[in-house]
């Protein structure tokens, strides 16, 4: 948990940086939606829970789809 806040904070902290910060600028804007969403569902705000849980919901959704999708083939 603590590695997570950790993290969450060194990619606010490299996007809180201004134009200087080139590379690491590019580095941010290459996390992908999911990363993101990732990064706030371990965050200590209020919310961070439930976008955890969606994001469950999304991957047993997938899973069940591709399950869907093996018995049709």
């Amino acid at each position: 948990m603590k590695r997570g806040l950790i993290v969450a904070a060194a990619v606010l902290a490299v996007g809180a940086c201004g134009e200087g910060a080139g590379d690491a600028q590019t580095a941010v804007d290459t996390l992908t939606r999911r990363q993101k969403d990732s990064l706030i569902s371990i965050m200590p705000i209020p919310g961070a829970g439930a976008v955890g849980k969606a994001l469950d919901v999304q991957d047993l959704t997938r899973q069940r789809g591709a399950e869907l999708d093996s018995l049709l083939r």
